[in-house]
């Protein structure tokens, strides 16, 4: 039995697995109020959900009952600035807990481009200075949104010193100090946004998101703007999957848990369309580490869709046997055998940008 937790720009549902099939459990928490990102903690259970009121800001939650009642927390901050144009918080676009030997700690990537770090559960949060003024961060720039953001943190389940995160457009930063001190990786990711002779510059690559293989968090993957990439090294250095089918392009991955050569991709068409290709969606596989794929397209639609897969709309359970998928056009499906088949749990939803499995 599982529970899949799914945030919309109309608030938070949950969806539970029983004998009978999957079923939308309870109303929506947060109704009306869209959901920037859902953080199951698996470490202890605490769910974390965060906010964006636009007008009003941004908000963040934790519930220590599985959702039955909430704490309002208070949001990480910009330091105070007199200077024109200082930083401040838009909303958090990614979150991930510490490591098992960090109780209470977690983790927060935000637009514009700061990265936070929290050790009492989001009640406190540390901006990481150190991130904020590497040399060539005045060189990230917006892609989708106006200012650089990071959506993609990967603790490493050997050692929670050692985290890689993604920026869109910043390239793939690694810390093995908990933040004291930023290495740029990214060598061999390519861009053809950039001028002439930039195009392999690691500063100014759009990373849509990195996940990485839990069992062996060395073997990264990639959905890049460009492209499908892995690393074996932790994220420092590239290679490119060639000759994907239909596309290259999308924004979403999903690593397997415990087969580093395992992933599944959301192809669309790039740019300006944004759309699956040919109005077909499909979820793509590979099992050989980016040397071929498979297409899967049972239970997806396969004439004139207009679903677009988010960067964190696609995930795969602790099992690698189960996974979920979600659009911007309200449709939600899941796969109960790694992605083969997909079933539509939901066709009316608010557009969706994020899910979670509970751990």
């Amino acid at each position: 039995m599982a529970t899949l937790w799914v945030g919309s720009r109309k608030g938070l549902f949950r969806f539970d697995e029983g004998a009978d099939g999957w079923a939308q459990v309870g109303k929506p928490a947060f109704l009306a109020s869209p959901v920037t990102y859902v953080l199951d903690d698996p470490r202890d259970g605490t769910l974390y959900v965060a906010l964006h009121h636009g007008h009003f800001g941004c908000k963040l939650h934790r519930s220590d009952d599985r959702g039955a009642t909430w704490v309002e927390l208070l949001c990480p901050a910009y330091p105070k600035s007199a200077e024109p144009n200082a930083p401040a918080l838009e909303f958090i676009w990614s979150m991930a807990a510490g490591g098992a030997d960090e109780p209470g700690v977690i983790w927060a990537g935000t637009l514009p481009g700061g990265l936070f770090r929290s050790a009492d559960r989001g009640q406190t949060w540390a901006f990481n200075t150190p991130l904020w003024t590497v040399p060539r961060r005045e060189e990230w720039f917006g892609a989708g949104y106006d200012y650089a953001g990071i959506h993609s943190i990967i603790v490493d389940p050997r050692d929670s010193k050692h985290v890689v995160i993604a920026v869109s457009i910043g390239g793939v930063w690694i810390t093995r100090d908990s933040g004291a001190s930023w290495t740029l990786g990214g060598h061999g990711l390519r861009s053809d946004y950039v001028p002439p002779g930039m195009e392999q510059d690691p500063n100014l690559q759009d990373a849509h998101l990195i996940a990485a293989c839990p069992a062996d968090p060395d073997r990264i993957w990639c959905q890049h703007h460009n492209g499908i990439f892995v690393s074996d090294d932790g994220g420092m250095t590239w290679r490119e999957s060639m000759d994907v089918q239909p596309s290259g392009f999308g924004f979403a991955v999903a690593a397997h848990p415990t087969d580093r050569d395992r992933a599944w991709f959301a192809p669309a068409k790039k740019d300006e369309a944004r759309l699956p290709v040919g109005g077909k969606l499909v979820v793509t596989e590979t099992r050989d580490g980016g040397l071929s794929f498979d297409i899967h397209r049972q239970g997806l639609p396969q004439f004139e869709s207009y679903d677009l897969i988010y960067r964190h709309g696609l995930i795969v359970d602790n099992t690698g046997t189960r996974l979920a998928m979600a659009s911007t056009t309200g449709n939600l499906w899941v796969s109960v055998d790694a992605g083969a088949a997909w079933l539509q749990l939901s066709g009316y939803l608010p557009p969706i940008a994020c899910l979670a499995f509970a751990p």
